[in-house]
């Protein structure tokens, strides 16, 4: 029986249209099905398929729906870190590219089978130890609250949100983020062109002008 566990997106959107990272499953965490995944779950499943790119990228499970292709797929100490590239020649995967861009879906969620696993009764979860992965989807309500986006690299970031959170991934508190958001966002508009890309200019701006 293939199972879906679905997480929050965690990702970050490259320089190159189309191209994000994020984790596609975080381990340790108990999520609504009652499953908690350990570390070393992924590691053989990933050297027999991903490097074969038999990992598929969805939208929503629908294996009719493929919106772009898995570019990178390992473990790491927290969780499945994924980057994929969306085709932005196909309508869908525009279509989920501009959703992620305003933070209107924020989450993944893998297709797998279940390979070996326990069952913890005292918390009355299965550990999940080692599964055969077949896809990862973009989604639009996952099951996991605790990997969450921290940022959307855009050329040019479209709201106030979407700055706040790209200031938040770049070395600012929740809180300066916020405030240098507010201040800032405004006032960057007319010129973002000259200093997007530039963090260190920016980083510059804002910590004397709204956080000094």
């Amino acid at each position: 029986m293939r199972i879906m566990q679905e997480f929050p997106l965690s990702f970050q959107l490259e320089k190159d249209e189309g191209v994000f990272s994020g984790y596609a499953s975080v381990f340790d965490i108990i999520d609504s099905q009652k499953d908690v995944i350990r570390r070393g779950a992924f590691e053989r499943t990933i050297k027999e398929r991903a490097g074969k790119g038999e990992v598929r990228l969805l939208w929503q499970h629908r294996a009719e729906e493929p919106v772009g292709t898995i570019t990178a797929l390992r473990e790491d100490s927290r969780g499945l870190y994924v980057e994929g590239q969306l085709l932005l020649e196909i309508q869908r995967g525009e279509e989920a590219y501009a959703l992620l861009k305003n933070s209107a879906i924020e989450g993944l969620s893998i297709g797998y089978n279940v390979l070996d696993s326990e069952y913890d009764y005292a918390q009355g979860v299965r550990i999940i130890k080692d599964l055969e992965l077949w896809e990862i989807s973009l989604v639009t309500f996952p099951a996991n609250a605790a990997a969450t986006v921290t940022h959307v690299k855009e050329t040019r970031p479209q709201t106030l949100r979407a700055f706040e959170k790209f200031l938040h991934a770049n070395g600012f508190s929740r809180t300066e983020a916020k405030a240098a958001a507010a201040h800032g966002f405004p006032a960057l508009q007319p010129e973002w062109e000259e200093v997007c890309g530039e963090m260190e200019k920016l980083t510059a701006i804002l910590s004397t002008e709204v956080l000094g």
